[in-house]
């Protein structure tokens, strides 16, 4: 147990969650929060952008980079709301992005007086475009809170979560007890007969094709050696781009990839939703689909 202020709790606590830059701007709702971050030193660095969506993509795109958690932090009202495009990106695009929001005095939310950068039930807005969101409301909730948002965004498919904290709370000084990170989860089996399966259907078939989306992004090694040993050519939709070198024979762009659809036997999408195919391209009986999300 130790004595700290909300901010001060908040900030501990994404220290222990391994996070190792904030994408932020100060304003008088989260105030506190940034003197807790001065007191931190050079254990959580803080980048400063000029309005709050670039806060809220570089907190996307650090986390569509790097694969850890992209964090940002803003004032709630305005703040939050300039930054609902980058969270709904995020939401589309399975990114693990955490949205941190003060708010107004603990004791006047839902009252409607008009404060500055108040808003009617933001905490509603937030949880419409997240996978899960949660207010805060004692410096001793922040260690389940954060933990929880953590578990949340690791759990199923990686989407954003959002906490918010009252200035007050955020200010409030106390004895706060900090819960030491849950332990990750485990990744679930894969299902060994439908892998049997998958793999005599691709040994058997004539003409495979690799189709390859965002998800396979950190599997470009696995990609490659199978599509070397079934000699079989990939193709990517956008956001696949990479995964496979443009240099290696058997990649394929888009049209081409159109082109071997069309007497492709047995294809084998990893990690897309498969939305160009399934729309534009057609399926029909001729073609066996192997799907690894």
């Amino acid at each position: 147990m130790a004595r700290m202020t909300g901010g001060g709790a908040l900030v501990e606590m994404l220290r222990r969650h391994g996070v190792d830059t904030l994408f932020a701007l100060p304003g008088v709702q989260n105030d506190a929060l940034f003197v807790a971050l001065y007191d931190a030193g050079e254990g959580l660095r803080v980048i400063h952008p000029r309005h709050e969506q670039a806060a809220a993509y570089m907190a996307f795109g650090y986390a569509r980079a790097s694969g850890k958690t992209g964090a940002y932090a803003v004032v709630p009202g305005p703040g939050v709301l300039n930054t609902t495009a980058a969270l709904a990106t995020a939401y589309a695009t399975n990114a693990p992005v955490l949205c941190i929001s003060g708010q107004i005095p603990s004791n006047l939310i839902g009252r409607g007086f008009g404060l500055l950068h108040e808003v009617p039930d933001q905490l509603a807005i937030l949880r419409g475009l997240t996978k899960w969101a949660e207010r805060i409301d004692h410096p001793s909730e922040t260690g389940k809170r954060v933990n929880e948002a953590f578990r949340q965004m690791a759990d199923g498919r990686p989407r954003p979560v959002a906490l918010e904290m009252p200035l007050d709370i955020m200010a409030l000084e106390t004895e706060v007890t900090l819960p030491d990170p849950d332990p990750a989860l485990p990744a679930p089996p894969p299902d060994e007969e439908l892998i049997a399966q998958a793999a005599k259907l691709l040994s058997a078939a004539k003409q495979p094709l690799i189709y390859v989306g965002s998800g396979a992004m950190d599997a470009g090694a696995e990609v490659l050696g199978l599509a070397e040993r079934l000699q079989a050519p990939v193709t990517t939709y956008t956001g696949g781009k990479g995964i496979l070198s443009d240099r290696h024979y058997l990649a394929q762009n888009l049209l081409a990839g159109h082109q071997l659809w069309r007497n492709a036997d047995v294809v084998l999408a990893v990690g897309t939703r498969f939305n160009q195919p399934q729309t534009r391209w057609g399926l029909d009986g001729d073609i066996k689909v192997i799907r690894i999300d």
